[in-house]
């Protein structure tokens, strides 16, 4: 991957929307050009997907919470992993380093169903016990990260 390919997926990751032919006047190539390139971005696996971004509240789901998970001393961390994903609440999943095996975000409709999803968490074998962090407001979020500076294609 190349500093083309990351001013094409900065160009994407900021409107997965874009033309190929939009893409090529960002990165100074043509339509067809791109059009390769991002078939082997998608081929190799880099670009997994492409997705519409939606307000979690517009949709039903005004709560969003972060939740650490503290194991069991037996835990098994994949069998948490699979658990944790068969909650349609949960969004993300984490494994992380530390007291807590893994972070995950939920988003619920309310706090009534926030209690109950903490409550299907505790249920999962392998959760000793669970911290909630009740998020007040999203300042930013999916922020597009290239991970090169120099790569700004704004």
């Amino acid at each position: 991957m190349d500093a083309l390919d990351r001013q094409i997926i900065a160009a994407l990751r900021a409107n997965g929307r874009a033309t190929y032919a939009d893409l090529g006047r960002k990165v100074g190539l043509s339509a067809s050009a791109v059009h390769e390139r991002v078939g082997k971005l998608e081929s190799s696996g880099v670009i997994v997907g492409y997705h519409a971004v939606v307000d979690p509240s517009s949709v039903g789901l005004g709560v969003t919470a972060l939740i650490g998970i503290h194991p069991t001393d037996i835990a098994d961390d994949n069998e948490v992993a699979v658990a944790l994903g068969e909650l349609i609440e949960v969004e993300s999943c984490y494994r992380v380093a530390g007291d807590e095996s893994f972070i995950v975000k939920v988003r619920v409709a309310t706090v009534d169903d926030l209690e109950r999803s903490l409550g299907r968490l505790r249920r999962i074998p392998g959760v000793a016990r669970t911290r909630t962090t009740v998020v007040l407001s999203t300042r930013f979020e999916g922020r597009p990260n290239t991970g090169d500076e120099d790569d700004d294609v704004t």
